[in-house]
């Protein structure tokens, strides 16, 4: 059997198992195993497949018809130019968090120069997708921070970090929130995908989501506002003269989160959408 023909018959049965994007998941298996990304098949496609790779994509498969996501299933995943590895302890980086990143760059591009570097946190930085994003495409100097509550979480934004040459670049570090810092003044960007989903909705997300995910980088409270309060409340003494805050937001949650930063003082308070045209974004400034 050749890798062709162990795709196409995954595929089948992946899509008989009613897996989404059947086709997809059974190449990115065999991108995984080959060790080659999933557009460099091609080379390899005509060539016998042994059978502990045959088996392996079995073992693969099973997963996914057991409902894991296919980022968990490969352990890795890729996010604006870089690969990260994803697995259980943190959520999966997706494409709408990549606008959140291009946001964060213009401001920093746009920032008239300063005596010292920016300092920019990223707060529930879980893979430490967005801190090692803005790390590696920002060319200027800067002092960049993940944080997360979780320890698992931070050991693999560590990990990630030495397999992109970032970790000269970031600093993590385990932390409730922004309750470390006590320095006013000293931040100039606060970024955060933080969890945003409303308590009572978590029963009735997608399994591969509910099941699969950390509930505790899903869940917002009842309301699903509770983190965008918290962290505003605590950006006020954080933030320097001019300092931003973005933030991802639920594709419902716009006014209520533009309404939260005005209650709190930010000027220019903006709400931006995604590529899908749906709320996604929410930044403002703290004005002294």
């Amino acid at each position: 059997m050749t890798w062709r023909d162990a795709i196409g018959k995954a595929a089948s049965y992946l899509d008989g198992k009613s897996v989404p994007e059947g086709a997809l998941a059974a190449e990115h298996l065999a991108a995984r195993l080959l060790g080659c990304g999933r557009g460099l098949l091609a080379p390899s496609l005509d060539r016998e497949i042994g059978e502990r790779h045959l088996e392996a994509m079995r073992r693969g498969m099973r997963r996914l018809v057991a409902g894991e996501p296919i980022q968990y299933v490969i352990g890795e995943w890729d996010f604006r130019h870089l690969t990260l590895s994803c697995d259980r302890r943190a959520l999966i980086p997706r494409p709408e968090t990549e606008g959140l990143v291009s946001l964060v760059l213009d401001f920093l591009r746009a920032r008239p120069p300063s005596e010292r570097p920016p300092f920019v946190v990223d707060v529930g930085t879980g893979t430490g997708a967005i801190a090692l994003s803005i790390a590696d495409e920002f060319k200027g100097d800067a002092a960049i921070v993940g944080t997360d509550v979780s320890e698992d979480a931070i050991a693999l934004a560590k990990a990630n970090a030495e397999r992109t040459g970032l970790a000269s670049r970031v600093g993590f570090a385990v932390m409730d929130g922004l309750d470390d810092f006590d320095e006013p003044g000293v931040i100039d960007v606060i970024v955060s995908n933080p969890p945003y989903i409303e308590s009572s909705a978590i029963a009735a997300l997608d399994p591969r989501v509910r099941d699969f995910e950390p509930r505790i980088a899903l869940d917002g409270g009842e309301s699903g506002l509770d983190f965008y309060d918290r962290y505003l409340s605590d950006s006020m003494n954080l933030l320097s003269p001019g300092g931003m805050v973005f933030f991802e937001i639920g594709d419902t949650q716009g006014a209520a989160v533009a309404r939260l930063m005005g209650e709190y003082g930010f000027s220019d308070v903006e709400v931006r959408k995604d590529l899908a045209g749906r709320d996604r974004y929410a930044s403002g400034a703290m004005k002294f």
